[in-house]
């Protein structure tokens, strides 16, 4: 199954994301405040490229399709303690 993202910032610290998979197409919000970046020590980091390692992290979880409307990076982290490990980047 392929699947590809198409970030984009709509607002601060909120990035909308599009996807296709299986000749179907949908978007999701994902949001990610500035505070959990700190705590989870990704602060400084990119939040287009977390955001799109998240979506990449959450396709191999569940199918496109199911991705909800509204996403929330510190509660997938909180649902998924491996999401911290798979998004984080080198410095």
């Amino acid at each position: 199954m392929e699947k590809s993202f198409d970030v984009e910032l709509v607002n601060q610290d909120e990035y909308l994301v599009r996807w296709e998979s299986e000749g179907q197409a949908g978007e999701s919000v994902f949001r990610i405040t500035p505070e959990f970046l700190a705590e989870a020590g990704l602060d400084g980091q990119d939040g287009q490229i977390i955001t799109e390692e998240t979506a990449n992290f959450l396709a191999g979880h569940q199918p496109v399709i199911d991705f909800p409307q509204t996403v929330d990076l510190e509660e997938i982290a909180a649902a998924l303690p491996r999401l911290r490990t798979a998004t984080a980047k080198p410095a």
